[in-house]
């Protein structure tokens, strides 16, 4: 196959952005260095490309941001809104924080997902795990099965609820890239989406246990939800081995943004993971706009061998004519003003006939940055039959009758 290389638009410089901490210093565009999490990932929601990474693929403690893996498990999970669980004694003896459920008491497991998710109640997810997985290790059994499915290679569950844990296997772990994937799958690709946007998303909730016996407001402890315009969604996580870890999204001005921060400080550090997500989300909304990154490329006819030459000739050559299958009208992609964009064309440069419509003869690629963002087939635009003896028997014969008919 010979390949043929289109460049795209580009050009310009980035400007310095704004990083938003308590000095309000002026760093460059891109971060590096400046960021207190020990790793950080921001995200196009709507593509997964990462916009900015610092050590995103290093596997490291997730602390509660785990929960919002166990949350959307459960919503998948869940045959209706009066489905209820039974606290179990190893679920009512977790750690704080916790909701302080006691072992045989019944909750309705809506009412224990604002729990988890708001107050990030340890027990309300452990409750969760055992009615929805039939034990923890059933359920964490779920949450590796669906990381996989969501091709996550570098992420892996022991619990529910994100304390530090290990086991033969490894650590309980995820990378910020991963996690932010993980959040754009909760807001963006899960059929339960909207219930998930809609639990993280509350103020508070208030609820009974099943028996009406025992009252519980919990109240939402994400401050991102009120320190920037757009904020949709969000969790926060500390640990020991983790520290402080959140991972966050943003829709504003016709963009998705996501935002993950592992390892960002430790007592008494609290507030770190809010100028680290302050300051990320600012660069994606300065930096970033959507462009129409598709130029529609032109392509040389492809020779034919032993076809039959255009308008049925006896001699000449025969070529046949190529395009791009379900060939879009504009790609629209979420890119930095500098960056550059390539379409890279690799097709057959000979074919022999017969020749089909629609036949492959080759792949057209758009790539951002070196990364391949789209692929597809390019494919012949009509046919060719077979120049054989028969067939050109068949054209004398009608020249024959022809000049015959014109005496």
């Amino acid at each position: 196959m010979a390949a043929v290389v289109f460049c795209g638009e580009g050009g310009g410089s980035v400007p310095g952005a704004v990083y938003a901490n308590e000095a309000e210093e002026e760093k460059d565009a891109q971060f590096d260095g400046q960021l207190y999490a020990r790793s950080a990932a921001l995200i196009d929601g709507e593509s997964g490309r990462v916009l900015y990474g610092k050590e995103e693929d290093v596997p490291r403690p997730m602390a509660s941001t785990t929960k919002i893996m166990t949350c959307i498990l459960a919503l998948e999970h869940m045959k209706g809104d009066t489905e209820t669980a039974e606290v179990s004694e190893y679920a009512a003896g977790q750690p704080k924080v916790h909701l302080g459920v006691k072992k045989g008491e019944q909750y309705y497991l809506k009412d224990l997902l604002y729990s988890l998710m708001l107050e990030s109640h340890n027990d309300s997810a452990v409750v969760i795990a055992e009615h929805v997985g039939g034990s923890v290790e059933g359920f964490a059994e779920l949450m590796n099965q669906k990381a996989e499915e969501l091709g996550l290679q570098n992420t892996y569950f022991i619990t529910p609820n994100g304390l530090d844990a290990a086991d033969d296997k490894g650590i309980h772990s995820t990378t910020a890239k991963e996690l932010a994937l993980m959040m754009r799958y909760c807001i963006i690709e899960s059929e339960k989406s909207e219930a998930f946007l809609e639990i993280t998303g509350a103020k508070s909730h208030s609820f009974q246990d099943v028996s009406g016996s025992r009252n519980f407001t919990c109240n939402n402890h994400n401050a991102f939800l009120a320190m920037m315009e757009g904020a949709l969604s969000g969790k926060t996580g500390f640990t020991g081995d983790a520290g402080y870890c959140y991972v966050g999204a943003l829709r504003r001005d016709g963009k998705t943004l996501i935002v993950a921060l592992l390892a960002c400080g430790w007592p008494n550090n609290k507030n770190y993971k809010w100028s680290d997500t302050r300051a990320l989300m600012e660069y994606g909304l300065e930096h970033y706009s959507y462009r129409n990154l598709w130029e529609e490329p032109s392509f040389s006819d492809i020779p034919v061998e032993k076809g039959i030459p255009d308008r049925n000739r006896l001699s000449g050559g025969a070529t046949v004519k190529i395009g791009v299958e379900d060939e879009p009208e504009e790609w629209n992609y979420l890119v930095r003003e500098d960056e550059q964009a390539k379409l890279s064309v690799q097709c057959k440069e000979q074919m022999k006939a017969p020749v089909a419509k629609g036949e492959a003869v080759g792949e057209i690629s758009l790539a951002l940055e070196g990364e391949v963002i789209g692929k597809w087939k390019l494919v012949t635009a009509d046919s060719v039959g077979r120049r054989d003896f028969w067939w050109c028997l068949g054209q004398i014969a009608k020249e024959y009758i022809k000049i015959n008919q014109e005496k």
